[in-house]
């Protein structure tokens, strides 16, 4: 035992009182943290939370009951255009991105646009992506050209090929399957495709049994490097896109085939991520948001009618969880009217983040929401796209 004079005991009683209400001051008053974890192709009935009695999804379980559901949160029938309304807060027809984006595509998302990464920057933001982007595959339209400080992912769905011509190999890049840098460009494969990290290549074709379980541990490499700033991570993943795959520690392990190892894979991948940042002590601090691109392809978009590539309900309508504590109540459902087109203006709500003037954004910043469940309507309106730009319905209220 260390004896020391009152006096001093005072003294050092007083700073180390002082020196934990500096540090909750600062981590009361630290900007939030965002993981935006965004599946593929998952339909509105795959998961336990919306009703799926056949699959385990314990954490994303765990996620509903410590956070809030969504019923009425729209996506678009496929892959870029919802990936151009998540990004940017605009209707895919305002912004001219098509439904789907493939190889040869010379198009991307203009850069000029402002996406929600670009948001995140303006506050100092660490912000990653890592997984499927989608949003053309050519240089000037890669993450890492739009706000991202970093990428790791495949560039668009995995049931494509390479661009043979303007592909840029890492040095070190492993090739697999027999596969070489001249096969490569020589011809393209279905299903095979490039792993990327920055704007290079740095496996092809992509393991694509180990996307969800390599993207997951490059997600928590992120969050424990960056714990000590506030950061945004983007966690599109490739599954449940066809074709499916599954690590070894899942394959085969689920009573839903395939599909369902996939689904639950994904569901092991929400809580590493959860657990992590309730390791760091970040879970107060951290807003985490679940939800899909476009409805089932594969899976179950009940109760709704219609699957991926459709208007009906089944084709748009997605899960979606967000889970904040202290923040967003506990256990509760929100029924109106919002979609992932709504996240962007909604950061930069929470962030204190300047909105873009120049031009006309059609999400709405959705806060309100997340504090009471019962507010009232945001918009009372969301428009129905088609893959080639038509407008093919309209909801407003409860009719469409």
């Amino acid at each position: 035992m260390i004896l020391l004079p009152l006096r001093t005991a005072s003294v050092i009683a007083v700073v180390l009182l002082s020196l934990a209400y500096d540090a909750a001051a600062s981590a009361a008053d630290r900007l939030p943290n965002v993981v935006l974890i965004f599946a593929d192709d998952l339909g509105y009935g795959d998961i336990g939370p919306f009703g799926n009695s056949k699959l385990k999804t314990p954490h994303l379980d765990r996620l509903a009951a410590e956070g809030m559901k969504f019923t009425s949160f729209y996506a678009t029938p496929v892959c870029s255009m919802s990936r151009a309304c998540l990004m940017t807060g605009c209707y895919n027809a305002r912004i001219s991105i098509p439904g789907v984006l493939f190889p040869p595509s010379k198009i991307g998302l203009n850069p000029e646009e402002t996406t929600i990464a670009e948001i995140f920057k303006q506050r100092g933001y660490a912000t990653t992506c890592i997984g499927k982007w989608h949003l053309g595959h050519r240089e000037p339209f890669l993450p890492t050209k739009q706000g991202f400080d970093s990428y790791f992912g495949i560039p668009y769905s995995n049931d494509m090929t390479i661009d043979p011509v303007n592909a840029r190999f890492a040095k070190d890049c492993v090739f697999r399957e027999g596969m070489t840098e001249e096969k490569a460009r020589a011809g393209t494969l279905k299903n095979t495709v490039p792993l990327m990290r920055g704007l290079e290549v740095v496996e092809y074709p992509a393991d694509q049994s180990t996307l969800t379980e390599r993207y997951t541990k490059e997600a928590v490499q992120f969050i424990r490097e960056k714990k000590g700033e506030p950061f945004f991570l983007y966690l599109p993943h490739a599954m449940v896109h066809v074709p499916l795959a599954a690590s070894e520690k899942f394959r085969g392990k689920s009573s839903g085939g395939l599909f369902g190892d996939a689904v639950e894979e994904l569901d092991w991948s929400v809580g590493e991520i959860v657990s992590t940042l309730k390791e760091l002590k970040l879970e107060e601090q951290t807003l985490v948001i679940f939800t899909s691109d476009n409805g089932a392809a594969t899976g179950s978009s009940a109760p709704w009618r219609g699957k991926k590539a459709t208007n009906f309900e089944g084709g748009v309508r997605e899960p979606c969880i967000m889970r904040w504590p202290g923040k967003i109540p506990p256990g509760t459902t929100c029924p109106q009217i919002a979609g992932n087109i709504d996240l962007l203006p909604t950061f930069a709500k929470l962030i204190g983040a300047e909105l873009p003037k120049d031009r006309v954004l059609d999400g709405r910043e959705i806060t309100s929401l997340l504090a009471d469940p019962k507010a009232g309507p945001v918009r009372d309106t969301h428009l129905y796209f088609t893959a080639q730009g038509t407008l093919a319905a309209i909801r407003r209220g409860e009719w469409k």
